[in-house]
């Protein structure tokens, strides 16, 4: 799987991630007073340079549509009231906000068009450009940023693991797509887990040279809750079902059974243990807060077509590069029919999963990671 290629669906139709990623969005509006009063708390005004007046800012993993648009403003919105109020203090006679510079980084196979078209048609009071490229590598010069955000970005690792696909190895996923599934090998969590830490690993040896001394990142990501089996989460049961039906399509010959073999999903759902000791390990930064998100649409009843078009819009570009786009429209019918069939929707005891909002300070005495 080539890591350069992951993207959602494209575009503002039905099927675009656009139009189908609530779920993603609520976790930014859930986030917004948090990040607002750490913000307030924790930004230091004299972080721009003398002489400088341009406040830099990064969105990694932006995708399409709404969503980073959103984020953005409650960022910047937070900073200028940071500003404002900073400016009353009799230390600081001459402090104006800043102009600010946001930064759209994504994968180059990302629809920019759209995200660019929606951010304009909102006339933002900052200026703006796209960034392509991954951000599991360094994409800015150092000490260049002063704030860094990633929403849902960090469970999409940066490669599947190769022991994976290897017929000789312990971890081969023969049959299945993901280390979740039912049945998969302990070796096969493993191998997605170190590679997970690595990816962490370069994700903040980047932003570590890329944010000034005192620099801001916020970071919200998907979990499982710390004592829940990865097959028991509610996206190893959704990759299970699509992975039967793969299966069923496999023994009817519309796919070859090596072509299934050679397919799995790059996305590893880490626990809030795991995570907060990978950060505190990298050293780079100090945690300020790490906490829990309420559950987005946890007082709604999902129908089961809304359910699937929000599994679709992140993973059917990766069905189509591995299998062609003629199975794309049978694979989803048949997965709208089984989990439809099935207690996922309906039952509470499957929301074992869990959003965390994570937010970063650099710090200033620490060496710079090796670039």
């Amino acid at each position: 799987m080539d890591s350069q290629k992951i993207h959602m669906n494209g575009g503002d139709g039905p099927n675009s991630y656009a139009n189908n990623s609530e779920y993603q969005k609520q976790l930014v509006g859930y986030s917004k007073k948090l990040m607002a009063e750490l913000i307030e708390q924790e930004l230091d005004v004299g972080i721009i340079n003398s002489g400088c007046s341009l406040f830099c800012v990064a969105d990694f993993g932006c995708s399409v549509g709404g969503n980073t648009y959103l984020a953005v403003q409650n960022i910047i919105k937070a900073v200028e009231n940071k500003y404002k109020s900073s400016e009353l203090d009799q230390e600081n006679p001459q402090l104006q906000v800043p102009e600010f510079l946001v930064f759209f980084n994504d994968l180059v196979q990302n629809d920019f068009n759209t995200l660019f078209n929606y951010i304009h048609g909102n006339k933002p009071n900052y200026f703006t450009t796209g960034i392509p490229g991954s951000f599991y590598g360094r994409i800015f010069p150092k000490a260049f940023l002063h704030f860094a955000h990633s929403s849902m970005s960090l469970l999409y690792l940066s490669r599947i693991p190769e022991e994976v696909l290897d017929r000789n190895s312990a971890a081969w996923n023969k049959g299945r797509i993901h280390y979740s599934s039912s049945g998969a090998a302990k070796e096969v969590e493993a191998a997605y887990a170190d590679q997970f830490r690595k990816d962490i690993q370069a994700f903040l040896d980047a932003r570590a040279q890329e944010l000034v001394p005192g620099g801001l990142m916020t970071i919200i990501t998907l979990t499982i809750l710390d004592g829940v089996l990865p097959s028991d989460s509610p996206m190893a049961i959704n990759f299970t079902i699509l992975g039967s039906c793969l299966q069923d399509m496999a023994n009817m010959g519309i796919m070859s059974e090596e072509k299934l073999d050679s397919f799995n999903l790059p996305y590893y759902y880490t626990s809030p243990m795991e995570f907060e000791t990978l950060i505190k390990t990298h050293g780079c930064f100090d945690i300020i807060r790490f906490e829990k998100l309420p559950t987005p649409l946890r007082q709604v009843v999902i129908d089961v077509q809304t359910a699937v078009l929000s599994v679709r819009v992140v993973t059917e570009q990766l069905f189509q590069q591995h299998f062609g786009n003629d199975i794309t429209e049978e694979l989803f019918q048949r997965y709208t029919e089984k989990l439809d069939s099935h207690p996922l929707l309906k039952d509470d005891k499957y929301r074992t999963d869990a959003s965390y909002f994570v937010f970063l300070k650099r710090k200033t005495e620490t060496s710079e990671p090796e670039s």
